[in-house]
């Protein structure tokens, strides 16, 4: 098979090193195709195409896969995935390898990740495509574990339905120490919890107390400042099955995504309705 390599931190981040030699130690052929710069939290974002030319790139060396081709474009990795499957890079990839993101995709955050962005970008050119995060923590960061277990599923992930694409987030921890692997639900936590704006509070409701007094943005432009949420070292309490319980559980997660579908089962009746009122009297 030939691999396609990608990420969104960037073409010189340590993760896509660790995630193609992983590849390139299968034996199949495998080229890296990545953004020049970061592009993390870009989703399967392409950028303004039609306003450009043209998309430049620069050819790398990794360290230790001189004989791995590599290149850095100018635009986001779901761009890399496009370009890749087009022919910009040489033959059609058979199947997209995106990551090793430092930082688990988890929950909602899986929507807005550039690592998750490029597998879904695969999966509308009908490749399969498996997308790999580590949860962050301290040095020495053990990139061998989410590698070695990329480099597992290959011969799975190659083998199934056309259009497949996974998470796999792996807990910060040697491979020794990994509890196991197993299927997680996408959980319904996200990145971002809170914004609050630092200026002048009033009352919503004028001050008769029904709601809670709240930052007004001042109309001159400021700063929000964003209350993400820690990495996790603790369960979830709500739901253990969760990817983002997993990996704060010691485990490694998989879950199976879907990008933008035709929605299928709407009421009939609303589908009536949206017909009628879009109708202007004809």
């Amino acid at each position: 098979m030939r691999l396609l390599v990608t990420n969104d931190d960037g073409v010189h981040a340590p993760g896509i090193a660790a995630l193609a030699g992983a590849a390139a130690a299968t034996g199949h052929d495998v080229i890296v195709v990545a953004p020049q710069v970061d592009y993390s939290g870009a989703g399967a974002a392409v950028g303004p195409v039609h306003s450009r030319s043209g998309i430049d790139y620069t050819g790398h060396v990794l360290a230790g896969l001189e004989d791995v081709p590599a290149f850095g474009i100018d635009g986001p990795p779901a761009l890399a995935v496009i370009l890749a499957c087009v022919g910009g890079f040489g033959p059609r990839p058979d199947l997209v390898l995106s990551g090793i993101n430092h930082g688990v995709n988890v929950g909602r955050s899986a929507l807005h990740s550039g690592t998750i962005g490029a597998a879904l970008t695969a999966a509308h050119f009908g490749l399969s495509a498996l997308a790999v995060s580590l949860r962050y923590g301290p040095d020495p960061v053990p990139w061998e574990t989410p590698a070695s277990l990329a480099a597992a599923l290959v011969a799975v992930v190659g083998t199934a339905p056309a259009s497949t694409v996974l998470s796999l987030n792996v807990p910060d921890v040697p491979l020794s120490e990994l509890r196991g692997v197993r299927l997680g639900r996408l959980g319904r936590s996200g990145t971002i919890r809170s914004a609050v704006h630092e200026g002048t509070t009033s009352d919503l409701d004028g001050g008769s107390g029904a709601h809670p007094r709240v930052s007004l943005p001042s109309l001159e432009g400021g700063t929000l400042r964003l209350d993400l949420t820690p990495p996790a070292t603790s369960a979830p309490p709500d739901d253990v099955s969760t990817d983002a319980a997993l990996v704060a559980n010691g485990f490694a997660s998989i879950t199976a995504l879907t990008g933008v579908h035709e929605a299928t089962d709407l009421p009939a009746a609303l589908l009536a309705d949206l017909i009628a009122a879009s109708s202007l009297g004809h």
